[in-house]
């Protein structure tokens, strides 16, 4: 009898534990879905129909005004910080803008990490530290994507300007059959087999990098930059006649602004990059 009652007991308590738990698992999801569409409507109020009504280059002042006004209601809404950040990178003050951007990966490290160690990589190019932060972001969430490519590819041109040449060639070759094993040959990225061909090249491996640049050339005929590297493999190998024609051709794309295919291009040069984008 004196088991039963235990027994009773204890089937009593776990019934009244998994209900507790049920309980307070659809509590969080409603205080959750509440906070959510309370930091939405601060969004809404101080970054759509606040700081974006502004633009930046002219009116910074405003436009980080309306994002205090929002960080004073919630200091956690790891995308206002994102949206300090963000305008200061694109003027050139990466100082500031990383204290910012420091405060949203704080809040909300899988979103803002990878695109803070995408800024040290192509706007502050602080390589070291990118690519500590991409490591890291390797580690927590995978070879993920950011702005376009994954996190390998940011550290292989990390490795390329570091002087590091085999680590980027590696990196960036593994990127490169992956990313066209996927897509195809006619629809890879012809950035990652410009950055592929440069390492390559300054391996000193010229006929391995007029491949490279070949291909990128097959999916972009007026990439220039692609074409200046390449005409130095090709005077390298000795073909003379080869290498001045296609330096002629670098210079006719390159005046008419053809170069990377990247949407920060109009922020930042990138490594490598030889050709300006045409106003």
């Amino acid at each position: 009898m004196k088991n039963i009652l235990v027994l009773l007991v204890a089937t009593v308590v776990l019934i009244s534990c998994e209900k507790i738990t049920k309980d307070t698992k659809e509590e969080n999801i409603v205080l959750n879905k509440e906070k959510e569409q309370f930091q939405d409507s601060i969004i809404e109020k101080y970054v759509v129909n606040g700081a974006k009504k502004f633009n930046f280059k002219y009116r910074m002042s405003e436009w980080q005004q309306c994002l205090d006004k929002g960080l004073e209601v919630d200091s956690t809404i790891a995308y206002l910080w994102q949206q300090k950040a963000m305008p200061y990178f694109k003027v050139k003050k990466y100082e500031i803008g990383m204290s910012y951007i420091d405060k949203a990966v704080k809040y909300n490290r899988e979103e803002y990490q990878p695109y803070r160690a995408f800024i040290k990589c192509i706007f502050a190019k602080t390589y070291k530290d990118a690519i500590i932060d991409f490591e890291d972001c390797k580690k927590r969430y995978g070879n993920n994507y950011v702005m376009d490519h994954t996190y390998d590819f940011y550290i292989g041109i990390s490795y390329l300007q570091l002087n590091e040449f085999e680590k980027a060639e590696k990196l960036l070759e593994n990127y490169v059959d992956d990313n066209f094993k996927k897509l195809g040959e006619e629809w890879g990225h012809p950035t990652a087999l410009f950055y592929l061909g440069v390492a390559k090249y300054e391996l000193k491996k010229y006929k391995e990098a007029i491949v490279q640049f070949d291909r990128a050339l097959k999916i972009y005929s007026n990439l220039a930059d692609a074409k200046f590297y390449k005409s130095i493999c090709l005077a390298e190998i000795g073909d003379k006649e080869n290498a001045i024609k296609t330096q002629q051709e670098f210079l006719k794309d390159s005046k008419q602004g053809y170069t990377l295919n990247e949407d920060n291009i109009i922020y930042e040069v990138y490594p490598y990059q030889l050709t300006r984008v045409k106003d």
